[in-house]
């Protein structure tokens, strides 16, 4: 797969109360389900981004800072692609534990040539677990130097301009983009 991947974990976890990224979920820490997933797509490199380099980061990952300011996964997309060396890059979310292979595999084969995919639920984008292309760079880089750092304002500018193309997420696999914000998050699932 001609395709970088990052791993997002460079949320402050606020809301949990602990680091997100080292709060078992089946027995296993989130860093490890999301890697392995991402391994077993076989990009041509995995990135972990984070504000700091986590102490759970496998040697044979390479760590990038966010992009100051830190501006959470915007901050972390556009230092992700700035490092990477392939021409599209598949973002994934650090508490999306029920993301599968099989899902993203899909996304990854709907990029077109300077295109990437951008799944949605409804009318609220999921750019999370999308893939960008390599172009995208030039828009997460103008946010990050503006004082709008939303992220859905990013990638519908990112839609608007043809850069990402919006993938209708079926109502059985909204599932799949379930996150856990909070302890209670957990408990419930």
């Amino acid at each position: 797969m001609n395709i970088s991947a990052v791993l997002l974990a460079g949320g402050e976890s606020r809301r949990m109360g602990q680091d997100k990224a080292t709060l078992l979920f089946h027995g296993k820490p989130l860093w490890q389900i999301q890697l392995e997933l991402l391994q077993r797509l076989e990009p041509a490199g995995i990135l972990v981004s984070a504000r700091t380099d986590p102490a759970w980061r496998p040697a044979d990952v390479q760590f990038v800072a966010d992009d100051p300011p830190s501006r959470g996964p915007l901050s972390g997309i556009a230092a992700s692609l700035a490092h990477m060396h392939t021409a599209h890059l598949l973002a994934l979310a650090i508490d999306m534990p029920f993301m599968s292979e099989n899902y993203l595999r899909y996304l990854c084969d709907q990029i077109e040539p300077g295109v990437g995919v951008l799944p949605k639920i409804g009318n609220h984008a999921e750019p999370l677990a999308a893939v960008y292309p390599r172009e995208a760079d030039t828009a997460f880089r103008s946010a990050l130097a503006s004082t709008d750092f939303a992220l859905q304002n990013v990638v519908r500018r990112l839609v608007d301009s043809r850069r990402l193309r919006e993938m209708r997420v079926k109502k059985q696999e909204t599932k799949l983009f379930l996150n856990v914000n909070a302890p209670s998050d957990v408990a419930a699932l």
